[in-house]
């Protein structure tokens, strides 16, 4: 349908006596993308949680696709953030922890979408290079901070100026992008990344969403206490950082605490995450509202996703870094009227190395080369022939958080398997892991030692060495050494 309509106004151009740039650069549609900090894929009224509402992102939805199983490849805020960038896997493009920053030399859709013609914008966390907030290549307007950034009053680099701006961080961005996307000129096409600090720890929803969930009682999910028949490391990172009785990021001032009445620390941990997405929502629609003023709406390719998805006690474990569902998962809507059916839901795996692809096909710019990801706009068109069927995930262990080891797996549309190497090439460090996702999708029992699953396994093994094999086989020469899981506290200042 989208080659038909190009078609169509081509030749209707001509019919006229010509095309101008002006009417040439019209087909070129705009871009936002607005990319949420480990906000987990069920964490929208649109996906089907039973008391957070959101509807401006709901709308999206309606009125465009929602991809039903969208996943990132590396559980981490600053490798999958490269990911969506460059469309390869972190063992490709080096951001493999949250310290290093984004290689100025390589490749990104925000710089194909520059050298097409396009206006382009940052706006937000940037999370890449934890200590520079300099511009980086492929943006003409530039706005972030170092590291973390704080949920009020976060000193940014204003495309080079370097001051506090005082606010709730969601608003001020959003302030930020609004007032940028008021000056962009109708007849040239702009690209805007808006980078959302929430819900990323330490939870803390604007002050007006502070008790709306105070009615709301939250324990334990099930899972956390079915760790029989899983590896060791599972139950060992329990009362550390990333764990639910360790201090669930300043929410528990004692720890490791196992009373009962710790719960309750947990379940203010749970609320405040989930408040904090209701002023994202809010943002989500002054953006909405802005395009459609400007009479733009229809011809702005909107994207809204999450950087990695969140445990929230599902497996006794809170953070993400792990390959179980809750980590993995991530939001994905994709409103564009013109090629995104309203009210679609696709069931594909998508990943989000396929951002990148996706964007630059949609636009017109210059593909990429050497690219791990696939563009999702036949899924758009309704093509879904030779679409994957299986693709591989990767973690590395980290000596600053030493709570999860290195991890390789394989997830197809009904099985998953996870391997945790020791890193040496010896045999691995930890007990493998198998799940039949149609019929446990809570990863609650593991087959990994059934003897009916034993050929089984050996195919995912095999599948997964050709998956590696397919994007260059670095995913293994990558592997650090697996130290254990430890109980410390990361330093004070990268937590």
């Amino acid at each position: 349908m989208r080659h038909l309509y190009l078609l169509l106004f081509t030749l209707s151009v001509f019919a006229l006596g010509g095309i101008s740039s002006v009417e040439a650069q019209v087909e070129k549609p705009n871009v936002i993308f607005i990319l949420t900090d480990d906000q987990r894929d069920d964490t929208l009224s649109c996906e089907g949680h039973p008391f957070l509402k959101t509807p401006h992102i709901d709308r999206l939805a309606n009125e465009g696709v929602r991809f039903a199983n969208a996943f990132i490849t590396t559980s981490l805020c600053s490798p999958s953030r490269a990911s969506y960038l460059s469309g390869v896997y972190a063992n490709t493009h080096g951001v493999v922890d949250n310290f290093t920053d984004y290689p100025r030399d390589l490749d990104s859709f925000p710089k194909r979408l520059q050298q097409a013609g396009y206006k382009t914008g940052y706006i937000g966390k940037w999370h890449m290079g934890e200590d520079d907030d300099s511009k980086r290549p492929g943006f003409d307007y530039w706005v972030t901070h170092k590291g973390q950034g704080d949920y009020y009053d976060t000193e940014f680099n204003v495309d080079g100026d370097r001051k506090v701006v005082k606010g709730y961080y969601t608003n001020v961005v959003t302030d930020m992008a609004v007032d940028w996307l008021k000056k962009q000129k109708k007849d040239e096409p702009y690209l805007l990344i808006l980078g959302h600090k929430a819900p990323h720890t330490p939870f803390t929803p604007e002050k007006k969403y502070e008790h709306i969930f105070d009615d709301i009682e939250v324990c334990y999910p099930r899972s956390a206490f079915n760790l029989e028949g899983k590896p060791k490391w599972i139950e060992q990172r329990l009362d550390t950082w990333h764990g639910i009785y360790g201090p669930l990021y300043g929410f528990r001032k004692d720890f490791p605490d196992r009373s009962a009445a710790a719960v309750v620390d947990f379940e203010k941990f749970v609320l405040n995450y989930l408040a904090s997405i209701k002023s994202v929502d809010d943002s989500v629609g002054r953006i909405y509202e802005l395009l459609k003023q400007r009479n733009e709406l229809d011809n702005t390719v909107i994207v809204f996703a999450g950087d990695n998805g969140m445990f929230l006690g599902e497996h006794g474990m809170s953070d993400k870094r792990a390959m179980h569902e809750p980590s993995i998962r991530v939001p994905m809507i994709v409103r564009y009227p013109r090629l995104a059916k309203p009210g679609s839901v696709l069931t594909q795996q998508v990943l989000n190395i396929d951002l990148a692809p996706s964007i630059v096909e949609l636009c017109s710019a210059e593909p990429m080369e050497n690219i791990h990801g696939m563009s999702w706009v036949p899924l758009l068109e309704g093509q879904s022939r030779d679409w994957r069927d299986a693709w591989y995930y990767e973690y590395n262990y980290e000596k600053q958080f030493p709570y999860t080891p290195n991890v390789r797996g394989i997830r197809t549309d009904r099985w998953k398997y996870m391997r945790y190497p020791h890193g040496d090439g010896s045999e691995d460090r930890h007990m493998a892991e198998l799940y039949d996702l149609k019929n446990d999708p809570k990863e609650l029992n593991n087959l990994i030692n059934e003897p009916e699953h034993k050929e089984l396994i050996a195919k995912l093994r095999s599948r997964l060495d050709e998956l590696i094999e397919e994007t260059g086989g670095r995913s293994w020469e990558t592997l650090p050494m697996d130290e254990g899981i430890k109980t410390e506290l990361p330093d004070a200042k990268i937590r």
